[in-house]
């Protein structure tokens, strides 16, 4: 199977999914406002790892409710999409806006202490200078 006909149909999964999300019933995922980011199909199509994140609620409980809307959610992938095989779908959390989240942090951390340095070292070539000027 081509690479870019594996990229199609997981970016279709995951549109459908969101889709079906919007009209899930289930007032945890409601309440969450759960989105799908992504979704990677195994090649055969019998399992797709759907990666989801939320807004508000407990991670494990979004995750319980996903699972419990998953006969749903596949209803409405098989009806929607034009597959052979219909893909269990495995649910898991979303964790780069959090590693972005980090690495953002870490760089700001980064650029202050420069700053700080640069300062600093500024400060010391200023008193120097003073110095010296004092001394002729």
């Amino acid at each position: 199977m081509p690479s870019y006909r594996k990229g199609r149909i997981n970016e279709a999964i995951a549109q459908e999914l969101c889709v079906a999300l919007r009209e899930a019933r289930d007032p945890v995922i409601a309440e969450a406002f759960v989105s799908v980011t992504r979704a990677e199909a195994a090649p055969d199509l019998k399992i797709a790892k759907v990666y989801f994140s939320h807004l508000a609620g407990e991670e494990k409980e979004v995750k319980k409710a996903l699972v419990r809307a998953q006969g749903m959610l596949r209803r409405h992938l098989a009806e929607t999409l034009n597959l052979r095989i219909t893909p269990e779908l495995l649910f898991t959390p979303d964790k780069s806006g959090e590693h972005g989240a980090r690495i953002s942090a870490l760089l700001k951390q980064i650029h202050d202490e420069d700053a700080a340095r640069i300062r600093a070292s500024a400060e010391d070539m200023g008193t120097s200078a003073n110095e010296s000027e004092d001394a002729t």
